[in-house]
């Protein structure tokens, strides 16, 4: 029995139908809505990643059968194994699950498969290969959600290592985008820059707050000192 067979076998012996249920209505599966299509099967985060730990060692070929499927937690499980492999693999292997993220992006189609993973991959491998970095501008130009969701919350990686460029030009480029989860998404990262240095965030901010999301700036400014926040939901900065 392959690995892939062994992951699916072992997901749906631990699958619980009535978590499933409140899984799909929290993840907007509906239709028209952003999850629209995907399928839960109820099987909680640290149930998944005890059995990336198992499968550790799964083929790349596997992963990418994992990721075809609708089933949402066979596409998380692919994703961490991939990050995993990342994290203890040589430069070769490390370019290989990066490949393997960039090709597939559009399969990391919810935002907790986004947030979870492409900071660990994406962003970690381009921290590192700088001239690589072209890939997320394009994605920030695309017109799939997760593409753009990809290009912002990879530069997370940028940020832990005090490199706040990236993430200024693709929130600027990601500011007039019409869906919540880019304004949430931004306006995360602009808090994350805050963190480590307000000076930063706010110079950003002050060029940019009367005319952002709402929802942008309500999340950019949540650290902010009461007095300061309730100065830039009201204008008067």
């Amino acid at each position: 029995m392959t690995n892939y067979n062994k992951i699916i076998a072992g997901l749906k012996k631990i699958s619980n139908k009535e978590r499933a249920e409140i899984q799909q209505r929290f993840f907007k599966t509906g239709p028209g809505e952003y999850g629209e299509g995907d399928v839960f099967i109820g099987v909680k985060m640290p149930q998944q990643r005890l059995i990336t730990k198992k499968f550790i060692n799964t083929p790349v070929s596997d992963l990418e059968r994992l990721l075809d499927s609708k089933v949402h937690e066979h596409r998380m499980i692919a994703l961490l194994i991939g990050v995993l492999q990342f994290e203890k693999g040589n430069e070769k292997q490390q370019k290989q699950i990066y490949t393997f993220f960039i090709k597939n992006s559009k399969k990391i189609n919810n935002w907790d498969l986004v947030d979870v993973t492409v900071p660990r991959v994406i962003g970690k491998y381009l921290l590192n290969n700088k001239s690589e970095k072209e890939i997320l501008y394009k994605f920030s130009k695309s017109k799939n959600l997760w593409q753009k969701r990809i290009a912002i919350i990879s530069t997370f990686a940028f940020i832990r290592n005090l490199d706040f460029q990236d993430t200024l030009k693709i929130s600027k480029i990601l500011l007039n985008d019409k869906h919540d989860l880019i304004h949430k998404a931004v306006g995360w990262m602009l808090r994350e820059i805050g963190n480590r240095n307000r000076d930063v965030e706010e110079k950003f901010l002050k060029i940019h707050y009367k005319t952002m999301p709402r929802t942008t700036l309500r999340y950019a400014i949540e650290k902010f000192p009461e007095k300061l926040r309730k100065n830039y939901l009201h204008g008067k900065i």
